[in-house]
């Protein structure tokens, strides 16, 4: 490697990993799955020296095995159980399940393969590699830290002055972070700015930043896991993705543990399975694609409709968010709904160059396609297009008959 080890704890990832593993553990552990990397900046490209770095670090990522210490912290989250901790203690990366070549657009090709347990563990550190390796061989990172710092002085500021309100907010920016050294930097000013501010920054989808700062783990569930429990069975209708996941999630969690992901295959959707028990049992609902004053506003109606008060329950916006579309849906939605927000590249990697987006996604559950149909056209990434059209048929019918 030229670079420092980038991962340096299995606890570098964010919390949904952990919440959705212990599902798998406990409910789907023969699952398989190909998750796929891709960069959909077109004007981005990864060197022959970038890629071996990539691949070196990820050679790395996969000596390493959870330390005592970090399984005790584990352990102190009320809603991982103790079974599946001790499968943990065991646990490690397998390097044999990635394969990783310059056979792209981009210069960059990854794909993992193995059981879900494992492979859906890889994410997260992979594409904070990517990141990381990326921003340090094409630019002068020194420069680019500088203009990080400027950017999150005054961030800090507008927060420490209240010229924005935040409401309760977490950093959810590891993925896509311009380095771990950004990431810890920004999460300890946030510390200490919230200190002094009426916005209450609670805390961060980074376990391990989480464990060092005394912060509030944040995170509960992905697309990954409607994707694959709601498809990856071909007894199930693909259309009742939400209800096969929701229904999954409840058996394991009850009533902890709860905002479910609304827009796997489009918050319509989503709403005909979110009924009176479901709706009553989860804490609230995130928002990840489409329109935040529309889906909020959905929701609260869906509430109501439901003879549920709004009031009870949490909206949890977490799409491309910076300081201002955060501040003013805080207002829009404040006294209506409580409001909660996710912010990550805003924060982890807002520098003077624009940040990547890349995105690794699960791609096949069980040897056949899974795909997203998200309210925002184009987020969506599946190898085949057949079953894309296939998944849209079934929504339709669903929206048309039911």
């Amino acid at each position: 490697m030229i670079l420092p080890q980038i991962i340096n704890s299995l606890l570098e990832t964010d919390l949904y990993k952990f919440s959705m593993g212990m599902v798998m553990y406990h409910q789907f552990p023969s699952y398989t799955t190909t998750w796929t990397f891709k960069c959909r900046n077109k004007d981005v490209h990864f060197t022959k020296a970038m890629v071996e770095e990539i691949r070196e670090q990820i050679r790395a990522y996969c000596t390493l095995t959870f330390t005592e210490d970090e399984l005790g912290y584990l352990r102190g989250i009320k809603w991982l159980k103790p079974d599946y901790i001790a499968f943990l203690r065991l646990w490690h990366p397998r390097f044999e399940d990635f394969e990783i070549t310059e056979n792209a657009d981009c210069g960059l090709s990854i794909e993992a393969r193995g059981t879900w347990l494992n492979s859906s563990m890889y994410e997260i550190p992979t594409l904070a590699i990517v990141n990381e390796v990326y921003f340090k061989m094409a630019y002068d990172y020194d420069e680019l830290m500088e203009s990080f710092k400027e950017r999150l002085e005054e961030k800090c500021k507008r927060i420490n002055k209240n010229t924005i309100y935040l409401g309760t907010f977490s950093e959810f920016g590891l993925r896509r972070r311009l380095s771990a050294e950004a990431q810890e930097l920004a999460v300890s000013k946030l510390v200490e700015a919230s200190k002094r501010s009426s916005s209450n920054f609670i805390g961060t989808s980074n376990v391990y930043l989480a464990k060092k700062f005394g912060l509030t783990p944040v995170g509960t569930m992905a697309h990954e896991y409607i994707m694959c429990v709601g498809q990856g069975d071909k007894k199930h209708n693909a259309a009742y993705s939400n209800w096969y996941a929701l229904n999954f999630w409840i058996r394991e969690y009850s009533v902890l543990n709860g905002i479910a992901l609304t827009d796997t295959v489009t918050t319509d959707i989503f709403l005909k399975d979110f009924q009176l028990t479901f709706a009553t049992m989860f804490n609230g609902v995130r928002h990840d694609s489409g329109d935040p004053y529309e889906w909020g506003e959905k929701m609260i109606k869906h509430y109501e409709s439901l003879g549920i008060d709004p009031k009870t329950k949490t909206l949890l916006f977490s799409d491309s968010l910076d300081f201002d579309r955060a501040s003013n849906l805080f207002y829009h939605f404040n006294n209506r709904i409580k409001v909660a927000f996710g912010i990550g590249t805003y924060i982890s990697n807002d520098t003077k160059v624009p940040a990547l987006n890349i995105v690794m996604k699960t791609t096949e559950c069980n040897g056949h396609p899974v795909a997203k149909i998200s309210d925002t056209p184009g987020k969506g990434m599946c190898k085949d297009e057949e079953y894309v059209e296939y998944l849209q048929r079934t929504l339709k019918w669903r929206l048309d008959h039911e």
